[in-house]
């Protein structure tokens, strides 16, 4: 559906992309995941026509359309911002669009309601001034404008950043509906691993400019290539020098282990390596408790499911145990 080939864009001196190569299917979700300023929303305003590349094409069903115009790519976009028209009503934000494209006023009535009805803005709302709309309706708003032209693909640039912790859970889940219920091609940048993993069908991980790991959401976070992307990804533990030598690691190897993969005081397995420990702290969230482990002079971190038995008190001795294949060593 997408392809991006040997994409590299400069501005001035400054080299923002280099060598990236991104294969998007038709109908996927997926998303650029990284840091500020390092080059995720540079790649998707590359793919909508915004931006340039020095090098490289970008191809969408086989053609190449590296070097036409924005208007005429057939690609939806949300901004950040939402980029809405404040003093414009719903309506003709969702309206905009389908004018400029010259459709006659009945197609573009009939087309505009039944957009508002898919993404639940009633009548009354479609009257209102976006302005006075919160912003979640304003999302709503933004992503009706951008499919009511039937794009092929829609692109989000962080649509779920301005709004609360709680709005958002609401809205991601909304959003990924939306997307499988229209089927559209979708690709969508955060800097959010939550939002990564629970939306993407594939996510790119990126870094300084350059992809460090492409992969479905399981693969990014169990089995991360890079160092970087282990420690981006999640919470994690490092493992601590006199564990390391323990386990028969070169001091010259970094390893890292995921805090559900820490096992307290759990049955005895074949597999796994046994280490005693003392407990530091426990956190109680109810499905699961997160522990602090004092462990071989230093501190692990571990997540265990709630089986309804009461947390281990503070510097009670423990047992921590693993499986060696968890590791990741870098």
């Amino acid at each position: 559906m997408i392809r991006l080939e040997n994409i590299e864009v400069k501005f001035g001196d400054f080299t923002a992309l280099h060598d990236i190569n991104v294969h998007v299917e038709e109908g996927q979700f997926y998303t650029f995941l990284g840091p500020s300023g390092c080059g995720k929303t540079t790649t998707l305003r590359t793919i909508t026509g915004f931006n340039m590349p020095t090098q490289g094409k970008v191809i969408v069903k086989g053609k190449d359309i590296t070097n036409v115009p924005v208007e005429k790519r057939n690609i939806g976009m949300v901004f950040q911002n939402y980029a809405l028209f404040p003093t414009m009503s719903v309506y003709e934000n969702i309206a905009f669009g389908l004018k400029v494209q010259k459709v006659n006023k009945t197609d573009i009535d009939k087309r505009v309601r039944e957009m508002a009805k898919k993404v639940e803005l009633n009548d009354t709302q479609l009257m209102r001034k976006v302005a006075e709309l919160s912003g979640g309706q304003q999302q709503r708003v933004a992503i009706a404008r951008a499919l009511v032209t039937n794009p092929a693909i829609i692109c989000l640039d962080e649509p779920l950043s301005n709004l609360d912790a709680k709005l958002r859970v609401q809205l991601r889940n909304e959003l990924k509906e939306m997307q499988r219920n229209f089927g559209i091609t979708t690709v969508y940048v955060t800097h959010d691993q939550e939002e990564a993993l629970t939306l993407s069908d594939c996510i790119a991980v990126f870094n300084n400019g350059v992809i460090e790991q492409i992969g479905r959401p399981y693969e990014i976070y169990s089995q991360s290539k890079t160092e970087f992307v282990c420690n981006f990804i999640g919470d994690i533990n490092r493992v601590g020098e006199e564990l390391q030598q323990k386990l028969g690691i070169p001091a010259d190897k970094h390893a890292y282990i995921r805090l559900e993969r820490l096992h307290v005081n759990a049955a005895a397995d074949g597999d796994s390596v046994n280490v005693p420990a003392s407990v530091v702290s426990s956190e109680y969230y109810g499905l699961y408790i997160k522990y602090t482990l004092e462990c071989c002079g230093q501190k692990l971190k571990a997540i265990e499911k709630n089986d309804g038995s009461a947390p281990f008190n503070m510097g009670e001795k423990v047992t921590v145990s693993f499986n060696p294949k968890d590791l990741m060593i870098y």
